[in-house]
């Protein structure tokens, strides 16, 4: 690429700005949690510092909202919680008394998903072991194997066979056929000549089909995969429809606040910060909005009767995870060292989520022992013995000290699954 061909792209990225996050909505948001600060604050006395605040009627009030709401809109729902976005036990017990089932990636997933009861599983994902298909098979009465390949068909076959059991199994197509997302499933074109192969397998009942897709703000990626599919469910038999029952649309569901980025991490922050490296990230917040679930099922609902209903009429199957958890646990920390009026050090580091979150990610620190609706600039850094552990250049509060306890609201997705025993110890863990 020449010279001046990357100065104009360079031109055209800096005018494709994120949207800056509401500050209304910003202080709303911290205002609903500042009303239960006396239920944070008591927990830490109860509990020490830090932790790890499961919030038991968001988690309920999520969970109830996004089944209510699909079930309204598509005739025959069934969901299963993507334990990978956060596999503690609070989530697992409290979805399966619910009436959801389980959704796992992994032998080890599977085996925390049977220890709650009778609960559906569906058991996804790439280059499952031997063992775990041998797993899969031990408990074949309550989980569905979504198949990944041909080769995980025979290999399925065979485990079944091993076992003396019948196992339900479903096969991922791929929704991409070139880039990373080829890993995942076959590609959609051979789904009849999978269909036919699977057919020939004397233990393996192929009865649905699945696909996912990841980071979704808005419905655009499942419209242009439903279409894609619909044209290839024309090309089966009528008998080869009428053996499938279930479509797994998978999960990947954004909450409805959107996805909210220092500056200086979207396209032209990061290229300002190319040319000037000593940018540090200020307070215009951005925020990529996503649709509400309400709008979310709407449009999945509108693709289903445009490119699905006419062909096949399946059970519909959900896989949300980050929108059921997100919102119901948060992370508390105490400030321990003031090192100056804008740097101070908490007893919590980042091996409480398991990676560099909040150099790009924007939540906001919340001083629950100086409440206030301003928020002030200040680096608040965790007590790793790493210039990385960072949880935010900003607080709402009306000053920080030594003792003071933060919250950090929204913290229950892609974080306690990927925590990590890295110099410090983990935090412990209240219900609240």
């Amino acid at each position: 690429m020449q010279r001046e061909e990357i100065l104009r792209r360079a031109a055209e990225m800096l005018d494709q700005e994120v949207p800056g996050l509401d500050r209304d909505l910003l202080r709303n948001h911290v205002r609903r949690f500042l009303d239960r600060r006396d239920v944070y604050l008591s927990a830490r006395e109860e509990r020490g510092s830090p932790l790890y605040l499961f919030d038991e009627r968001a988690l309920v009030k999520a969970a109830e909202e996004f089944r209510g709401t699909f079930q309204a809109a598509i005739p025959d729902v069934s969901c299963f919680y993507a334990i990978k976005s956060n596999y503690h036990p609070f989530f697992l017990g409290t979805l399966a008394r619910l009436g959801y089932g389980l959704d796992v990636s992994s032998g080890d997933e599977l085996m925390r998903a049977v220890e709650f009861g009778p609960t559906a599983v569906i058991f996804s994902g790439p280059g499952k072991t031997p063992a775990e298909l041998a797993a899969a098979c031990s408990v074949s009465g309550r989980v569905t194997v979504l198949i990944d390949s041909f080769g995980e068909l025979d290999r399925l076959q065979a485990a079944a066979e091993a076992a003396a059991v019948n196992v339900t199994a479903g096969v991922r197509v791929s929704v991409e056929d070139r880039g990373l997302w080829r890993k995942f499933g076959i590609p959609v074109s051979r789904l009849q000549e999978f269909l036919r192969r699977a057919a020939k397998c004397s233990r393996v009942r192929v009865e649905g089909i699945q696909y996912h897709t990841s980071w979704n703000l808005d419905t655009a990626s499942h419209e242009r995969f439903l279409n894609k599919l619909g044209g290839h469910l024309q090309t089966l038999t009528t008998a080869e429809r009428e053996a499938l029952h279930f479509l797994d649309i998978g999960g990947g569901f954004w909450p409805a606040e959107g996805e909210w980025l220092h500056a200086a991490v979207t396209p032209p922050g990061q290229l300002r910060h190319f040319v000037d490296p000593g940018i540090l990230p200020g307070s215009d917040h951005r925020c990529s909005r996503a649709l509400t679930i309400h709008d979310f099922a709407q449009g999945i609902r509108s693709a289903l009767e445009k490119d699905i209903y006419p062909y096949w009429k399946p059970q519909i199957y959900l896989e949300p995870g980050r929108w059921i958890c997100h919102s119901a646990m948060h992370i508390l920390l105490t400030v321990v060292d003031k090192k100056s009026p804008d740097l101070v050090i908490t007893d919590g580091g980042t091996n409480s989520v398991g990676w560099e979150r909040y150099e790009h990610d924007y939540f906001p620190v919340i001083n629950l022992s100086r409440p206030s609706l301003r928020e002030k600039s200040c680096l608040i850094c965790g007590s790793l013995c790493t210039p990385h552990d960072l949880w935010g250049y900003h607080y709402f509060g009306e000053d920080i000290e030594a003792g003071d306890v933060l919250l950090i609201p929204d913290q229950g997705a892609y974080t306690y699954s990927l925590r990590q025993q890295f110099i410090k110890s983990l935090p412990g863990e209240a219900v609240i």
